[in-house]
């Protein structure tokens, strides 16, 4: 059976032999397109090993029985807080190179642009589409089973990988079909003209992923989680004859914490603690996902300050 873990180590080894692949072909050819996307994938390696060490935290984490590190021991409230921080950095340095390589792109076609050697930059760019191809193939049959929000946009980063490629190699390509011909005149404009079309389609890619990065950074309140878990509370609140009860919801990457406070009328007749759990247990049911990534509290109380 794949892991998350096993997933991104053979992502990382793919992208960063990509990467050295397209910054060496990109100085041998003259291409500054080639070489953004080796540079670009170099960048995307670093952030997936980053991002491999926190699957692999959380993990160890929420892992049942065995024993804990000290590292682990510091952060009792878990790991997942890290995950939408990396997710974040992730396409804000992406974004951040896409925009400097498009300024680059544009400096260079007001100079002339520049001359390459288009053989060289299309066997690149057939090989790296390819492997792009695979890799978004093998990530997204993979991702059926172990739903990671890291795998997911590993995916997706090679799925723009494999597009923004192909866009290169028709670039590439219509150069080298030009050379000797009346249009060989375009030829130093070709390299910039693609990197810049390439950076404007890459730049706003990971804004979903900033942005959902930046909620979960915040403990924005899911809406759909939360209409979820006040139709339960609502429901316990009926059924037990409770007074009210307050809910408190966030997504932390793949963490979901939910608190639940019950405002139990004074002087109600006594419950054994099995009876109280038995409640939990209900609830915790009825909410579901329970996964080590659940963070369910749940308290009963006759003291409304306590809930607020």
């Amino acid at each position: 059976m794949r892991t998350e873990q096993g997933v991104l180590r053979l992502s990382i080894a793919v992208t960063l032999a990509l990467a050295g692949l397209g910054i060496l072909f990109g100085l041998l050819s003259g291409s500054f397109a080639i070489v953004f996307d080796g540079v670009y994938a170099l960048i995307d390696a670093v952030m997936t090993i980053l991002a491999l060490l926190v699957a692999n935290l959380i993990a160890a984490s929420t892992r049942e029985g065995g024993s804990k590190s000290r590292l682990i021991a510091q952060f009792t409230m878990g790991f997942w807080h890290l995950e939408p921080m990396v997710l974040g950095l992730n396409g804000i340095l992406l974004m951040g190179a896409a925009i400097y390589a498009l300024i680059t792109a544009i400096g260079s076609l007001l100079t002339g642009g520049r001359e390459l050697a288009f053989d060289q930059a299309i066997i690149y760019a057939v090989v790296t589409m390819l492997a792009a191809i695979g890799m978004a193939i093998f990530d997204i049959k993979a991702n059926l089973t172990i739903r990671s929000n890291f795998i997911a946009l590993d995916a997706k980063a090679w799925m723009m990988s494999a597009a923004l490629t192909a866009a290169l190699l028709v670039a590439f390509i219509f150069g080298y079909m030009i050379q000797g011909t009346h249009l060989k005149w375009m030829s130093p404009y070709i390299d910039p003209a693609a990197l810049a079309i390439v950076c404007l389609i890459v730049i706003p890619i990971p804004i979903g992923t900033v942005r959902q990065a930046l909620a979960d950074a915040l403990l924005v309140t899911p809406p759909d989680l939360m209409r979820q878990v006040e139709a339960i509370a609502a429901q316990v609140v009926l059924r037990y004859q409770f007074l009210s009860y307050r809910a408190y919801v966030a997504r932390v990457g793949r963490g979901r914490q939910i608190e639940l406070y019950f405002i139990v009328p004074p002087g109600l007749p006594p419950r054994r603690l099995e009876e109280w759990d038995k409640i939990r247990d209900e609830i915790g049911d009825a909410i579901g996902n329970d996964t080590p990534d659940r963070w369910l509290s749940i308290v009963f109380t006759t003291d409304q300050e306590w809930a607020e």
